[in-house]
């Protein structure tokens, strides 16, 4: 993982709606049980919404963020968008910093 990864990562997790938008992915049938779809798409972005409390521009920044740092992936679906967790980047991510810490 270089230098920049590591940034962009730290950079996303700086904000607690990103963070809290993580942790609610990390178990989506206990954090959206409300959907309808599996869940092995992910979590559809209104969902998010939803639950986040924030306005829909808000939501979409944090998940840019997100997905720019690499610990979400997305997936269209019809014209619904669905995200959910990179954990092959998180692993890394935390196993370079455990180490370099």
């Amino acid at each position: 993982m270089t230098n920049q990864e590591v940034d962009s990562i730290i950079k996303a997790l700086a904000n607690p709606a990103r963070r809290d938008i993580l942790q609610w992915l990390k178990t989506p049938a206990e954090s959206f049980p409300e959907q309808k779809t599996p869940y092995d798409n992910g979590i559809c972005v209104g969902q998010i919404f939803e639950r986040a409390g924030l306005s829909q521009s808000t939501i979409s920044s944090h998940l840019a963020t997100l997905q720019r740092a690499g610990l979400l992936t997305s997936k269209r679906v019809g014209q619904w968008v669905y995200y959910q967790r990179n954990e092959a980047v998180i692993a890394e991510f935390t196993a370079h910093i455990q180490q370099a810490l």
